[in-house]
């Protein structure tokens, strides 16, 4: 089934279907990030939500429709891995990242880890861990209240403005002293005002698609 991709990576597909790669959120970003991953020939996603579908879902999260409200995410990311990839290996853990449980995460050892979740908390605590020790990973920053993908990038922490996120990551990432490149996905628009934040289909998706890619090439070029 990866005969086309094959023809731009040629072997190097082997080298994808070894590695593991840890999905935190199936989210609108998550969702498509998992999409990407599967149909990219990863040999193990770890996929990490504890939520339900909502039908507030529907309009921007992938793995949702109207068959499926209050089913959890994790569930129904598997069920479509296995219409998709039957070869590739699904591990779920359906659990909410705390310090308390921090350790589940980073127990498996993952080849890369893919920050999609919304919880400030919980995102400084992975970019965290896993600079001390030294798990690859990128982190997705905010995509709410945005109309317009293109202006999504990937980058350093360091190098993000207009995201009110990214702007409390940074805080942090000085205040620990936390040293050396931190990647993140995030957008050069300034958030729409409103008074509970909104979405769309779009800049979620390409957002969860740039932090496969960033992945997916970061893997490749290892073994060069």
């Amino acid at each position: 089934m990866f005969d086309r991709l094959e023809l731009i990576i040629g072997n190097k597909i082997n080298i994808l279907k070894e590695k593991t790669v840890l999905l935190l959120g199936l989210g609108g970003v998550g969702g498509h990030a998992f999409e990407a991953l599967l149909r990219s020939g990863i040999g193990t996603i770890i996929i990490v939500d504890n939520d339900k579908i909502d039908i507030t879902n529907l309009n921007r999260q992938l793995l949702t429709n109207q068959n499926n409200i209050d089913k959890h995410k994790v569930d129904e990311a598997e069920n479509r891995k296995n219409i998709i990839n039957k070869e590739c290996n699904i591990i779920k853990i359906k659990e909410f990242i705390t310090e308390d449980n921090i350790d589940l995460i980073f127990d498996q050892k993952p080849d890369f880890i893919i920050d999609a979740i919304d919880t400030i908390k919980t995102k400084k605590l992975i970019i965290k861990t896993a600079k001390e020790t030294g798990t690859k990973f990128i982190s997705v920053m905010g995509t709410g209240n945005k109309m317009h993908p293109e202006k999504l990038t990937i980058t350093d922490i360091k190098n993000t403005s207009y995201d009110p996120l990214a702007k409390e990551i940074r805080k942090y990432i000085n205040k620990e002293k936390i040293k050396g490149k931190v990647p993140v996905v995030s957008s050069e628009e300034p958030p729409i005002k409103t008074e509970k934040i909104g979405s769309n289909a779009f800049v979620p998706a390409t957002a969860g698609l740039l932090a496969a890619s960033y992945v997916i090439n970061e893997l490749i070029k290892e073994e060069q």
